[in-house]
């Protein structure tokens, strides 16, 4: 089957019902766009889960604030369609600004609780309220079985989990592991705008979140931990660093002395020209005495 890309929301619920028709299941990747294979791996997850993949590529406008990079974000649909075409992908869905933000476009969506607040929520303030928005839009206009969407931006999986229950959006949000290079760099789009000397740098932040991911397992007080993970990220040429946070796992809520339950470490942190996020996943091998 070779990659078909339409670029309204009719065509797109024309495909998807001449899909339904055949009693085929759905499933949606929603991206931005300048793939690899980090996207790559969320459309095979997609096919273990559905007959028929879509995946969405659209540089969302109101999820960046004007100071971020959304005129420099990389369009590259060319190359993107080559690569979904070879993954067995089935429809690509292109839309312009116009066709998703047509004049009179009035309506937000909008988290309101601490999970949007935090992390990316605080050094980005609006951004998971556009995040809510053109998900909302892509899940109810492909109305699909289910939709992936990756680790690496965990808080937003969050996000998409408790507005799709809160606003009873039938389809099931799944969340893909991090992908990484050799070297342990988190898979990103961003990546690309990374010097030959910074992109040497890069990986430290996995090492450092591996670091304090084991040590806080094992029942270690975490101020000392964030506070050495800074000093490494810094020291590495990162600059400024947005976060270095333990958060649980479920509700977000700060972490501030020991993990006792599964949570997470979370990093964003400037290098050069990017901003690059990661986190890790902590399972406690201890628990509260």
């Amino acid at each position: 089957m070779s990659l078909t890309t339409v670029h309204t929301v009719a065509d797109l619920r024309a495909t998807v019902a001449s899909w339904r028709a055949e009693g085929l299941r759905v499933a949606l990747v929603p991206t931005m766009g300048a793939l690899h294979d980090g996207h790559i791996s969320l459309t095979k997850l997609a096919l273990e889960h559905a007959d028929r993949v879509i995946v969405s590529i659209f540089v969302n406008p109101t999820q960046f604030s004007p100071d971020e990079d959304f005129g420099a974000y990389p369009r590259t649909l060319p190359d993107d369609q080559k690569l979904l075409d070879g993954a067995g992908v089935a429809l690509c869905f292109a839309p312009s600004v116009d066709e998703m933000y047509p004049d009179g476009f009035a309506t937000k969506v909008h988290v309101d609780d601490g999970m949007t607040n935090v992390l990316c929520g605080a050094a980005r303030p609006g951004h998971f309220d556009g995040v809510a928005q053109i998900v909302t839009k892509l899940l109810l206009q492909a109305l699909p079985d289910c939709a992936i969407f990756g680790q690496k931006d965990y808080q937003q999986l969050m996000v998409i989990r408790r507005f799709s229950a809160d606003l009873n959006i039938p389809v099931e949000i799944i969340g893909a592991k991090i992908l990484r290079e050799k070297d342990g760099l988190a898979m990103s789009s961003r990546n690309r705008y990374l010097t030959p000397d910074e992109r040497a740098i890069a990986p430290t932040l996995n090492r450092v979140l591996a670091s304090i991911t084991a040590a806080a397992a094992s029942g270690a007080d975490i101020g000392p931990l964030l506070a050495k993970g800074r000093e490494d990220i810094l020291s590495a040429g990162f600059d400024p660093i947005d976060y270095l946070e333990i958060r649980d796992a479920q509700t977000l809520d700060l972490v501030t002395q020991t993990v006792t339950k599964p949570a997470r470490v979370f990093v964003a942190a400037r290098l050069g020209k990017a901003r690059l996020i990661d986190n890790h996943a902590i399972e406690p091998s201890h628990t509260a005495g």
